[in-house]
């Protein structure tokens, strides 16, 4: 009879260790099949540039390959809200902003929580924008370009990626700069508003270095200066904003990587391994200043770095955004 007994204490004994040890093995064994980055914009935006820098390198670090997928509509908030619905397995993840983790949940009724449905993964490179215009703008530079503003307030346009994008944000956030009103048109991403500045069909945009400065230097689009303190490495002939004429004016968005809660610890750590080793990559780095990207330090590349400024730029925006009456369409 004890031989009996010892024998069922050690069966049910095994049984209970093989959730952890198949949890275990699991982990280790991740990924093992391609691993989905929903990206919220349009591609050739400039969260799609940066997930396409990253994702290659990735494939190396992981394994298995990176597959971008674009998924637009509601300045991102469509394609969170699926990532918030995915099983929670690291093979969905979404790279986001500071727009679709942060001012979303102030301008829409999410149906999901922005912190709390969310593992955060890693903080990505940050990205400062320019003032730019059609090529028939006169004005030779942020001076006259502002001269002109006023003059001719009521006629302005200026493009957004529509409402609480970077761009929307900041074009009001410009606005209050001036005391004055323009026409701010929204459009549904980034790149649809570049190609109506560069056919003249809008007066100006504030968007982010990464997709714009190609732009630039090709002599399609002019630049008034960048929302940064200090000027791009990447373009030091380019003048702030702040020394061009508009004192104490600057914006930056930063971008991060978040998978489903619920997402093992094992897993985001596999994930955030790899995008280290990409953000450490010496082709990445460059490729990256060339931009106008900025990598955050390597003591910010963490979760729990990532959930940290999340949460405070919620507490920062939110009221800010709200008193604006800011809503989304």
């Amino acid at each position: 009879m004890d031989v009996h007994r010892r024998r069922l204490l050690r069966l049910v004994a095994g049984t209970a260790a093989l959730p952890a040890i198949s949890r275990i093995t699991w982990a280790q064994a991740y990924p093992s099949r391609p691993v989905t980055m929903v990206v919220p914009f349009p591609a050739a935006g400039p969260a799609d540039v940066l997930a396409r820098i990253i994702s290659e390198p990735m494939r190396v670090s992981l394994g298995q390959p990176v597959v971008i997928e674009n998924v637009t509509g509601a300045a991102g908030s469509i394609a969170v809200g699926r990532v918030a619905r995915a099983t929670p397995d690291g093979y969905t993840l979404v790279l986001g902003n500071s727009g679709t983790h942060v001012v979303n949940g102030a301008i829409y009724p999410l149906p999901y929580d922005l912190v709390q449905d969310f593992e955060p993964v890693s903080l990505l490179p940050s990205n400062h924008q320019l003032l730019i215009a059609k090529n028939a703008t006169s004005a030779k530079d942020l001076k006259e370009l502002i001269a002109w503003l006023e003059a001719n307030a009521s006629s302005v346009t200026i493009g957004t990626a529509g409402p609480g994008s970077p761009s929307h944000l900041t074009a009001v956030y410009f606005q209050s700069a001036l005391a004055a009103r323009f026409q701010l048109v929204p459009y549904r991403g980034t790149p649809q508003v570049l190609q109506d500045l560069i056919a003249g069909q809008i007066d100006l945009v504030f968007d982010q270095a990464s997709s714009s400065l190609p732009q630039v230097r090709s002599g399609k689009l002019k630049t008034y200066g960048v929302t940064a303190k200090t000027r791009l490495a990447s373009a030091p002939d380019i003048p702030t904003i702040d020394e061009a004429g508009l004192p104490g004016f600057y914006a930056a968005i930063w971008f991060g990587l978040w998978a489903p809660k619920g997402t093992s610890a094992a897993i985001v750590s596999r994930l955030n391994s790899a995008v280290v080793d990409v953000l450490a990559d010496p082709a990445v780095m460059a490729r990256l200043a060339d931009l106008g990207s900025e990598l955050p330090p390597r003591s910010q590349q963490t979760p729990e770095a990532l959930g940290a400024l999340q949460r405070a730029e919620i507490a920062k925006w939110w009221p800010i955004i709200k008193a604006a009456n800011i809503k989304g369409e």
